[in-house]
């Protein structure tokens, strides 16, 4: 929990709530909705998908995650996870795939053309796990801003987040989305950039200490950056929000957008993180990053923390559910579609992220390592199918979705301390050190499950 006085925390949330419902309109046509097109029938501009794509990025646990590894591990973990940003270029590169050359509206159908049917369920849970944990992950910082798990601050700030979120986004499908990330992506790169410079020009920075603060090559944080590079191929194809938004403009606005997004999010979550390496070279103090910081840079810069993590959090909820929307309505049920039924879509992954948050399990790390290491599943797909333009046997998509799923319920497993597998094998070493090694596992044998399935030409 932030420091911060109940009654500012709850006035930024008012405030945040009013903009958002007045920028965001009602969208009465299925193109909207679920397309982002105007009224008028216009795509979105080159500005309003940078910003959407940024903002659905820079979200409330992207920050608290680069920061808390910045406090943890030093520069190493802030350059580890800002090197998941590049999933905007290879994004890009699946993107400009599947519309050149594969010409298809969208994912789903591409795996339903080289694996069939089964291909695309094993397809739609992946993603389908990756909104959930989108929603669970966001309010469960935003509960974490406002009190301690559990306690009536807690529980009513994720359920307003929620309520107003969900209402807007009823209301205006992925038009109000995009709308709404406009003006997200401003609060979000002024309170960035105040807190930048706030850190900057203290008296305790000291440049060298930054730069030395991850020395130990066997530091973890260059673990995970290796995992990164590993994950970074196949992690955007996971990512139905960015996909969505790969599909909705030209080919020229859609490449400009995803390398603009690339070049403002790496930038923003880089300093944000530096934020914890600050911390790190200066307390010495076993407590936790937020704390540090409030130390640090005093209560009206925790003030603009607070307002970034919220709003952060809030524009990719937005977001997710549209794209949840978009995914049962349109990728899954495809006929028939209608707005109301991508509403009740909506409605199911809200209330499945809040029981999540108020009755399961609250480590945030967890939701994210399950959906990154599962989307391994999509390494060998991209090398062989949308690369190489290779066929492959239905078989080794789905042998090798087994193994992704069973190598992220181990990576859990072994976190959590309920099984020690991989320390019997190769001793006691740090969790991202098992990340790295089930990772390896997870793309050699995609790789040779592909080989093995390979058609003739």
């Amino acid at each position: 929990m932030l420091n911060i006085h109940i009654g500012y925390l709850t006035a930024i949330l008012i405030i945040f709530s009013i903009l958002s419902l007045w920028f965001a309109s009602k969208t009465k046509t299925l193109e909207g909705f679920f397309g982002g097109q105007s009224s008028k029938g216009i795509q979105p501009n080159i500005l309003t998908l940078t910003f959407s794509q940024v903002t659905t990025w820079i979200f409330a646990r992207s920050l608290l995650n680069t920061v808390t590894l910045g406090y943890l591990f030093g520069i190493a973990g802030v350059i580890a996870y800002s090197a998941y940003y590049g999933s905007f270029l290879t994004g890009w590169l699946i993107v400009n795939k599947l519309r050149q050359q594969h010409g298809v509206p969208n994912i789903q159908t591409f795996i339903y053309e080289q694996f069939g049917r089964t291909g695309t369920v094993c397809y739609n849970l992946l993603i389908s796990l990756r909104l959930l944990t989108e929603v669970f992950a966001n309010l469960l910082v935003i509960g974490i801003i406002f009190g301690t798990v559990g306690s009536p601050s807690y529980i009513s700030s994720i359920i307003i987040v929620t309520a107003v979120t969900l209402f807007y986004s009823m209301n205006g499908g992925l038009r109000a989305s995009l709308k709404t990330d406009i003006f997200q992506t401003i609060i979000i790169i002024v309170s960035i950039s105040t807190l930048f410079i706030a850190m900057m020009i203290h008296p305790m920075f000291n440049f060298h200490s930054i730069l030395n603060s991850s020395s130990d090559f066997n530091n973890p944080g260059w673990i995970l950056l290796i995992v990164a590079f590993l994950q970074v191929l196949s992690y955007p194809m996971h990512d139905p929000v960015m996909m969505d938004r790969g599909f909705i403009a030209d080919i020229k606005t859609t490449k400009k957008s995803f390398l603009y997004a690339f070049i403002l999010s790496f930038i923003l979550i880089f300093c944000f993180g530096l934020l914890g390496v600050f911390s790190k070279t200066v307390s010495n103090e076993n407590i936790s990053v937020l704390a540090a910081l409030q130390e640090l840079l005093g209560t009206p810069m925790m003030f603009i923390v607070a307002i970034t993590l919220i709003v952060s959090a809030a524009s990719t909820m937005d977001s997710t559910f549209s794209s949840a929307s978009k995914l049962i309505v349109i990728d899954i049920l495809k006929n028939k579609a209608s707005i109301s039924k991508g509403r009740l879509a909506m409605l199911f992954f809200a209330i499945a992220g809040l029981i999540l948050v108020l009755f399961g399990n609250n480590d945030l790390y967890d939701a994210v390592a399950i959906s990154g290491t599962i989307s391994l599943t999509l390494t060998p797909v991209i090398i062989f199918n949308l690369l190489g333009q290779r066929r492959v046997a239905s078989w080794s998509f789905i042998a090798n979705f087994i193994v992704s799923v069973a190598g992220a319920i181990l990576y859990f497993l072994e976190k959590s301390g309920h099984v020690k597998i991989i320390g019997m094998i190769f001793g006691e070493v740090h969790n991202y050190n098992k990340l790295l090694i089930i990772t390896l596992f997870i793309i050699i044998s995609g790789l040779v499950f592909f080989i093995l399935g390979l058609k003739r030409k």
